[in-house]
């Protein structure tokens, strides 16, 4: 059975007047059980689609709080393989699409069309590469296709109107609009500035999630006004870590913010 289809699951949350609710986690932070448990205290909190970190000793787009994580799950001997292994195992407990936000490195070392292969198997629903660029993409596109998932590539506010438009032809799942220039816990300015961007990057047509720098239910609120999923990374990765007790609360409220 494949996995479920990001976009079609954007589009039913469309038709239902809502606004998607996309969480992060790191993959094996702290083991691949606590991950299990993780996906679906998510899922129960209200999460839509979950985005899962894959570990990685150079992750160039993270700030402190993701690279903690990755750390902490290499520390445990977490590794891609280990991660669809899991998956495979357990694909029927879960019930949320599933996307991978990887850096190419492990997939290269794995096998790109191996990896495809693999992921599909264990339901993956999408995939996220931050060090790929649309122009070098060809090969994981065709892959992706063939192994029916989708594909979500970034855009930041200082992308040019010829990138955006290559970004949007090639965006199966979404558009990951990076709502600052730097790394992931970075602070948000929200301006009119942003969100005219936002409604430049929608015009092309594909759903525009946003995510970088978004760590409060009253940011997501403001947020959801006019994207079409709101993407939460640090912040849940630091309660997660920090204060696991009041988890549950705070994606919640979250979610509750999200129109």
């Amino acid at each position: 059975m494949k996995g479920f289809s990001v976009r079609k699951k954007l589009e039913e949350i469309k038709k239902q007047g809502r606004k998607a609710f996309i969480p992060y986690i790191m993959a094996g932070d702290p083991d691949l059980e606590d991950t299990l448990r993780r996906i679906k205290m998510l899922t129960d909190a209200g999460a839509d689609i979950i985005e899962l970190g894959v570990p990685f000793s150079d992750p160039l787009a993270d700030g402190p709080t993701i690279q903690k994580a990755s750390d902490r799950a290499l520390n445990a001997g977490v590794t891609l393989r280990k991660i669809l292994k899991f998956f495979q195992e357990f694909k029927e407990e879960i019930q949320t699409p599933v996307i991978l936000m990887s850096y190419l490195n492990p997939v290269f070392c794995y096998g790109i069309e191996k990896f495809f292969n693999d992921a599909s198997s264990a339901r993956i629903s999408g995939v996220i590469f931050p060090d790929l660029t649309v122009e070098e993409s060809r090969i994981y596109r065709f892959y992706a296709k063939k192994y029916s998932i989708d594909t979500v590539f970034l855009v930041a506010p200082t992308s040019t109107p010829e990138r955006i438009k290559k970004i949007a032809r090639f965006s199966t799942g979404f558009i990951y609009y990076v709502s600052i220039t730097g790394i992931t816990g970075s602070e948000l300015i929200l301006d009119k500035a942003f969100k005219e961007h936002i409604d430049y990057v929608k015009s092309f047509g594909k759903p525009v999630c946003v995510g970088f720098g978004v760590s409060k239910p009253k940011e997501a609120a403001y947020v959801s006004q006019f994207a079409d999923g709101v993407i939460v990374g640090s912040a849940i990765v630091k309660m997660f870590h920090e204060k696991p007790e009041e988890a549950y609360e705070f994606i919640k409220s979250l979610r509750e913010a999200i129109k």
